[in-house]
């Protein structure tokens, strides 16, 4: 009987020893689980929410401080040009005051107290997960550039440039991290104008573009995807079949530049101030789109000297497979109260403003 409990006390303790080492083990996979899950939640923040390093302080660098600063990130800004950092700091913080009145920033001291002035390139790319380029329009200054900011930023960072001419392939092709250089194109002022194309080169990672995409919409902006590399990218040659169809109309004696430019601003301008060329066509004939391009496809190609094609066949088609769907008359006359709402009151508010002088 002595040895028979003898063995139990043994089963007890080997038992208790057990058990409390698997406790240890449970304990320590828990608290490990959590480290790693805490972990994974700030290096997703990070991403999210990175610190941005402004390279060039002009007019659309102080823009993009305005922009990052505003939204909560802190922004260091730099310029080679001698002061020019330092003095961008005033013309920020007094940009941001002047977006506070018209509820634009909530916390305009703030956003300043968050933006920083970089003494050297390598100063402003310290810690910086997102990087926003503003550099003179020419392509050795861009392919300067560049290089020097691949060897200095975080090997995750990304690297965005604000030019309105140059694809990213001319000047990162020789990049080792040309994986995570891309265009970022504002339209001027970009804190107050929200669009941003995003034009990857074609070695541009997705993802990159997707985490780009993602802090620029955190910011307030409304970034769109280019797919491709093209010249002028997408506002831009909108822009340019409109600027010079205006040059010539008046140049060739048609209209007076005063009354063309009422054109837009009190004409087609309204419309586009809150819709697209899609979507306004779809509520200007019975059947949306399909039927807009039917009725008028011939005579808009002949105007525009296009190939009438582009609103038949394979383009048609192409378009109408990437929009929405077919909107029925109930949806369609709904849109048309909502966009006549929209309307009287953009003519309302710019009633209400004082004349330009």
């Amino acid at each position: 009987t002595g040895k028979r409990r003898r063995r139990i006390r043994v089963r007890i303790a080997v038992t208790r020893s057990f058990i409390a080492s698997r406790s240890s083990r449970l304990i320590w996979a828990a608290i490990s689980n959590s480290w790693l899950q805490q972990k994974s939640k700030l290096k997703e923040e990070v991403l999210a929410h990175p610190n941005v390093a402004i390279i060039g302080a002009g007019l659309i660098g102080r823009a993009w401080a305005m922009v990052f600063a505003r939204a909560g990130h802190n922004v260091a800004i730099y310029d080679n040009a001698p002061d020019a950092s330092a003095k961008a700091l005033g013309l920020i913080r007094d940009g941001l005051t002047e977006l506070a009145k018209h509820k634009l920033a909530n916390d305009p001291k703030g956003a300043a107290s968050r933006v920083r002035y970089a003494a050297t390139i390598a100063d402003a790319l310290e810690g910086a997960g997102f990087v926003q380029e503003n550099s003179p329009e020419k392509l050795e200054i861009k392919q300067e550039l560049f290089a020097q900011m691949d060897a200095l930023a975080a090997p995750d960072a990304i690297l965005a440039s604000s030019t309105s001419t140059i694809v990213a392939s001319r000047y990162t092709e020789h990049l080792k991290g040309r994986h995570r250089c891309l265009v970022a194109h504002p339209v001027n002022p970009p804190h107050l104008v929200p669009i941003v194309e995003l034009v990857g080169a074609p070695w541009t990672s997705p993802d990159v573009i997707a985490r780009a995409k993602a802090i620029y919409e955190g910011t307030g902006q409304v970034p769109i995807v280019v797919r491709k590399e093209v010249d002028g990218f997408i506002l831009n040659r909108l822009q340019a079949v409109l600027l010079s169809e205006a040059f010539r109309l008046v140049g060739e004696g048609y209209v007076s530049p005063a009354d063309l430019d009422k054109t837009i601003k009190d004409g087609l301008g309204l419309r586009w101030a809150f819709m697209g060329p899609f979507e306004t066509i779809e509520l200007n004939a019975p059947g949306g789109i399909p039927d807009y391009c039917d009725r008028y496809g011939p005579s808009l190609a002949r105007l525009s000297e296009a190939d009438a094609q582009i609103y038949a066949g394979a383009n048609r088609k192409c378009v109408l497979g990437e929009w929405a769907k077919a909107l029925s008359p109930a949806e369609v006359a709904k849109k048309m109260e909502w966009r006549d709402a929209r309307l009287a009151a953009l003519v309302a508010h710019k009633n209400e403003q004082p004349k330009a002088t």
